[in-house]
């Protein structure tokens, strides 16, 4: 079954957030942390995995990351403090 992601990535100091979807959490966000592509999270070094969620459905996951990216930045910490209340980088856990 393919799965996809909705994730939120965060700068050093966790002053901005960036919300995004892949199919492969892994992969998109050692782009973020090699800066391949020049956009918002390269602009902010944006390069800490805080928050995912995982669908298998690509349609619900783009919904999702939709209504994320409409969301305050407190909405944001709250969500990451649910799941991540230490604020480490979670992408160690997708490295194969």
């Amino acid at each position: 079954m393919k799965k996809y992601y909705v994730y939120i990535i965060s700068n050093q100091h966790y002053t901005v957030f960036y919300t995004g979807f892949t199919n492969d959490l892994g992969r998109r966000i050692e782009e973020h942390k090699l800066k391949v592509v020049k956009g918002f999270s390269y602009k902010y070094n944006c390069n800490k995995l805080l928050y995912y969620e995982e669908f298998g459905d690509m349609q619900e996951a783009l919904h999702r990351e939709k209504q994320l990216k409409r969301y305050r930045s407190l909405w944001k910490k709250n969500l990451i403090n649910k799941m991540n209340s230490t604020w480490r980088d979670l992408y160690n856990d997708f490295i194969v």
